[in-house]
């Protein structure tokens, strides 16, 4: 079994389930992927990092760094960091808040004194449903100065979320669309 056959058997027994779910987007659906199960797990972690580093490392485009909205961004970028140091190309991480930092700097992105200033970021996100919440981190990156390199997910819910990026000028690249993960045509 590959890497890629691996984290597909883990997000399955740990990330899936079926009934009736309320979405972040406020869609309502049969299914359910809490990728928070797996890349909270050691091996799902690992897995994730090692897979996404391969995407960003290949996307022909140097990338200074690698973020994404807390809290389902969180373990993935760590991973991803982490990871890069260990193929010694080392990315540093950065997180984007879901509102401004009430105190102190009032930053929105965390992690700023590890980015070179004006970088090409990628972005990940653990499941893409309409692509709300990287839209949103899009736009704070940019403020900020940085550019978008690739954005990343683990699960395309394949229910908008691509289509919505394109339409702002950018490729959602994806471990795993909906039916790849379910195993349909």
């Amino acid at each position: 079994m590959n890497d890629k056959e691996r984290l597909k058997a883990i997000l399955l027994e740990k990330s899936y389930r079926e009934g009736s779910f309320t979405l972040t987007s406020g869609k309502t659906s049969d299914f359910y992927i809490d990728g928070k199960q797996t890349t909270l797990s050691a091996e799902g972690a690992y897995l994730c990092g090692k897979l996404l580093f391969t995407l960003i490392r290949d996307c022909g485009r140097e990338i200074d760094a690698v973020g994404g909205m807390t809290l389902g961004a969180d373990p993935l970028v760590t991973a991803v960091s982490i990871v890069s140091f260990l193929e010694n190309r080392p990315i540093p991480a950065f997180i984007v808040r879901k509102e401004a930092k009430g105190h102190g700097t009032g930053n929105y992105i965390e992690g700023l004194k590890n980015l070179p200033a004006g970088g090409a970021v990628a972005l990940i996100e653990d499941v893409v449903t309409t692509g709300g919440t990287l839209l949103k981190v899009i736009d704070r990156v940019e403020a900020a100065g940085f550019s978008v390199g690739i954005v990343v997910t683990i699960v395309d819910r394949q229910e908008g979320g691509a289509e919505n990026l394109a339409a702002r000028g950018f490729e959602l690249k994806a471990l795993f669309t909906k039916k790849e993960l379910q195993g349909t045509p």
